[in-house]
């Protein structure tokens, strides 16, 4: 009988992202010499990498099991008791979880979300060796980009990671202006593991998929889920999302200049950022300015193009415009679209009126005909009054 070792399904996801090539050049767990060596040089054959690639899973039952293993040994791998794949040990070694975690989110601050999660689930040992999962998802994925640049010859395919929590207007600009140099957009959305019920991952794809199917070139836009484990969660994210990217194949990753791994900084009069320091990298990288809204111009601009001041703009700041989501109360239309407002509305708060139907009758224009009405019909409908203009 196989001895066993129980991971989550974070884990098998990550262990599934080098098995698929989507971390080269790493292809697999570290042993110690490695590991400590890429800790300490932040390199991998040549290659920037921001700390070292090991599975660590806690509990006493893995902890017993790993310190018994022998060379060579095979063990098996468990998620929600269900076999995923196994090991083949090559080493196991002692590890330190505090300067684990001081490497993946440059703090051990517990009360950092990342910090407090992750040592819930990092133990004292690391195994290393060649293994194998059953992850079919992320070749999928690859499979899809790769056949949407063949479909329609892509020469420059460009990569967007996104939370869009919610997809504001600033955001469609950043796609829009990416397609516009681009053959194909990929728009990897972010999925993490530990997500809270306001906006899940099916609310935000379903925004997403509304604005690309109905306002762009549907031919020439996928969305895909990037699985957000742990490694992604820390100050090094946007190394690994240039890394991935790259390794999906696409030519070019454009990110905001306030993302908030970038780490922008002047340098002898010029903007510098991580990227300037990172070593065997073949992805373009392209950092976009910060759109806003200027009151004078009136449309979207970014710093670089509008020369009237900060004060006459207005920002896109998303968790602001979720508060008011939150708070139930409809953004205007100018900061993010009446139809995503609808669909977020209608999910936070299902069967917030007692009498629909009757509202609807009473307060909006229609057929003249009592038909079935949606809230997201609803909310689209009270929009389109508040932007009603010949009355002031």
């Amino acid at each position: 009988m196989s001895r066993k070792i129980y991971i989550d399904r974070e884990a098998l996801s990550t262990l599934a992202l080098v098995q698929e090539g989507l971390l080269k050049p790493v292809d697999g767990l570290m042993d110690r010499k490695t590991a400590e060596e890429v800790n300490r040089t932040k390199l991998y054959r040549g290659h920037s990498f921001p700390f070292a690639f090991i599975l660590a899973p806690k509990g006493r039952r893995n902890e017993a099991v790993l310190k018994s293993l022998e060379p060579g040994e095979r063990v098996e791998l468990i998620v929600d008791d269900e076999p995923v794949g196994w090991i083949e040990t090559q080493e196991v070694f002692e590890i330190d979880p505090q300067a684990r975690v001081q490497e993946i989110y440059g703090t051990q601050n517990p009360s950092h979300p990342g910090v407090e999660a992750t040592m819930k689930r990092l133990g004292r040992y690391a195994i290393s060796g060649r293994y194998r999962v059953e992850y079919p998802s992320l070749r999928r994925i690859k499979e899809r980009i790769a056949t949407a640049k063949e479909r329609i010859g892509a020469k420059q395919t460009s990569a967007l990671m996104m939370a869009a929590r919610p997809l504001h207007r600033a955001h469609e600009r950043l796609i829009r202006t990416t397609l516009d140099r681009s053959d194909l957009v990929v728009i990897f959305l972010f999925k993490p593991y530990r997500e809270d019920s306001t906006l899940p991952y099916e609310l935000r794809y379903r925004s997403m998929e509304y604005f690309v199917k109905n306002y762009l070139p549907a031919n020439r836009v996928i969305i895909v889920p990037l699985e957000y484990t742990y490694i992604f969660a820390g100050y090094n994210e946007v190394i690994l999302d240039a890394l991935v990217a790259q390794n999906f194949g696409c030519d070019e990753l454009v990110i905001g200049q306030n993302h908030a791994g970038l780490g922008s900084f002047y340098d002898k009069n010029r903007i510098q950022s991580v990227f300037d320091h990172i070593q065997g990298f073949s992805i373009q990288i392209h950092t976009a300015p910060e759109y806003a809204y200027c009151d004078i111009c009136r449309t979207l601009v970014s710093s670089r193009t509008c020369p009237h001041g900060e004060h006459h703009h207005i920002s896109y700041h998303a968790d602001s415009i979720l508060e008011l989501l939150k708070k139930g109360l409809l953004p205007p239309a100018v900061l993010i679209r009446k139809e995503l407002s609808a669909m977020i509305l209608a999910h936070l708060f299902p069967r917030r009126f007692e009498n629909l139907e009757k509202i609807y009758y009473d307060l909006m224009p229609g057929s003249g005909l009592l038909e079935n009405q949606s809230e997201e019909d609803f909310y689209i409908k009270l929009m389109k009054l508040y932007q009603t203009t010949s009355l002031k």
